[in-house]
């Protein structure tokens, strides 16, 4: 993945020092970086919608950085992170990673490491958001469609004809032809396999 400006790195440790030199880390490989002294901090500025991931320090004032990551996934579902811990053990690093963390970091920290660690999470949130857009948009488009559309749809994804389609619904296959036109005037697809493909991608994103 290439560096995106828009992208933003959330630095949560509570050592001034080391905040601003990781956000020199992180801008010089061209994303935005904004620190935060305390994990209350960062969880009072999140909206869920900014692009970007975490980065945070185990040992925090008050909320600690794994209550954080735990609330992180509760909060914004999905939303990568990085630990970053002076004082890891392998029972830490397993509940780290199981909570969702992309990566489990140790000081003193390899630099190219850690902007390897913020390249996959910046990507994995890539993958969520857009996976995201793709299925707002299939409802966006699915939900200008009639009931008796909608019944059309599904019969035609499942491969059924028109002769099929119109015996199921007791109605014409030329009212068949009719409805199937309108589906994919307003699904925006020019040929049945387009539409086959847009409805089982949004199925299976919604899936997983």
């Amino acid at each position: 993945m290439s560096a995106q400006t828009d992208c933003i790195v959330a630095i949560i440790d509570d050592d001034d020092a080391l905040r601003d030199a990781l956000a020199v880390l992180v801008t010089a490989a061209g994303w935005r970086a904004v620190g935060y002294a305390s994990a209350e901090d960062f969880l009072a500025s999140l909206t869920g919608e900014q692009a970007g991931c975490a980065l945070i320090d185990i040992k925090l004032p008050g909320m600690d950085g794994m209550e954080l990551l735990h609330r992180l996934a509760e909060l914004a579902p999905g939303f990568p992170a990085v630990i970053l811990t002076g004082h890891g053990d392998v029972p830490m690093a397993v509940e780290a990673l199981k909570a969702g963390a992309v990566d489990f970091i140790e000081k003193p920290f390899d630099p190219d490491r850690l902007l390897s660690s913020l390249r996959q999470a910046l990507s994995r949130d890539a993958v969520l958001r857009e996976t995201k857009l793709a299925i707002e948009e299939f409802h966006s488009l699915i939900v200008k469609l009639t009931p008796r559309e909608r019944e059309v749809m599904d019969f035609m994804v499942l491969g059924q004809s028109n002769k099929m389609i119109a015996a199921t619904l007791g109605i014409s296959p030329r009212t068949v032809e009719v409805y199937r036109a309108r589906v994919m005037d307003k699904m925006q697809v020019r040929s049945l396999a387009e539409l086959v493909r847009l409805t089982l991608r949004a199925r299976d994103r919604e899936a997983g």
